[in-house]
């Protein structure tokens, strides 16, 4: 059963009328029912272009927070083959909210590493909605080790609302462990591309998308803090968050022009949720155009470029 948005009331609307007029299409009327249906799927269809032609940075992130959303795990079933996910970090335990293992893509051997939010209440909780403890990072810092060390590229599949701010997180070193998974991915002399398929949050989310190539779904929202948050320490008003949605600049379209992300993925009308499979061989796309241009680099220019970009980042915001 989909799932609306409070802004899509009007679609919502519509599309319950398209379905209740297949109810009673049946007997004589059958025909004129049928055009009727047509006639109101057009206008829903209209509706929802326009609707997301149009989309503010908060609703940006309505979208990009929908529960049938495809997740990590989605793209990993449907894009890589041979897929042999490795546990632990080696020094604590096991973090569920990062996904991680070796497969192949496009034919290639690969390292993908995700974070994976889950698709209902079980899967919700197994996984931490996404936001990764001090052992995720550190299995990610274990699996671009290794991907390094066998000179397998890597990808990175980003979706989390920030890392977790538990206690115990925090008393197992939390920011330790993100730092050092951002130094891994700049220090890997193998090529990683990462993907913000959803909600791009904070060092959460940077932990492992220092990448040559960002690429950006174009409903994904990426940004220092969630707009709750931001709103929450600006104004101590979590009411005000779609003010600092808009004030963050947290959009692909936005994020693109800074230089902070280097290709945006088109979505069908209505947000990845509509369509998970096209959305998926879309982003699949772009990640194969990106490794294909880092090829036959060697490990020392890898690195070099990969500075560069972020080093390059602060001096064109102005």
């Amino acid at each position: 059963m989909r799932s609306y948005l409070d802004f899509e009331k009007p679609v919502a609307e519509l599309e319950a009328k398209i379905e209740e007029m297949r109810a009673l299409q049946t007997g004589d009327d059958a025909i004129a029912i049928g055009e009727e249906i047509n006639r109101i799927e057009s206008k829903a269809d209209q509706a929802l272009k326009e609707l997301y032609a149009g989309l503010t940075p908060w609703q940006k992130t309505q979208v990009a927070r929908h529960p049938q959303r495809p997740h990590c795990l989605d793209y990993i079933a449907q894009l890589i083959t041979d897929f042999a996910p490795l546990a632990g970090d080696r020094t604590y335990g096991e973090d569920a909210a990062i996904v991680g293992g070796f497969g192949r893509f496009g034919g290639e051997s690969v390292c993908l590493i995700g974070q994976e939010k889950g698709s209902d209440t079980d899967s919700r909780l197994k996984h931490n909605f996404g936001m990764a403890r001090p052992e995720g990072y550190r299995k990610a810092v274990r699996l671009m080790d290794m991907a390094d060390h066998f000179e397998i590229p890597v990808i990175a599949l980003i979706d989390t609302a920030g890392a977790y701010p538990g206690i115990g997180a925090e008393e197992r070193g939390q920011a330790e462990a993100i730092a050092r998974s951002t130094e891994a991915c700049l220090r890997i002399g193998v090529p990683n591309v990462a993907a913000v398929i959803g909600e791009g949050g904070s060092g959460g989310a940077i932990a492992i998308a220092t990448a040559n190539r960002v690429i950006m779904l174009e409903h994904a929202v990426y940004s220092v803090i969630s707009p709750e948050g931001a709103a929450s320490i600006l104004w101590r008003d979590t009411t005000k968050a779609q003010e600092a949605a808009s004030s963050m600049k947290i959009t692909a379209q936005d994020l693109v022009r800074f230089g902070v992300v280097d290709t945006v993925v088109a979505e069908p009308t209505g947000g990845a949720h509509r369509d998970p499979t096209a959305t998926i061989a879309a982003t699949g796309e772009a990640i194969g155009a990106a490794l294909a241009e880092l090829h036959g680099l060697d490990p020392a220019t890898i690195v070099r470029l990969r500075r560069e970009k972020f080093m390059a980042i602060g001096k064109t915001l102005g």
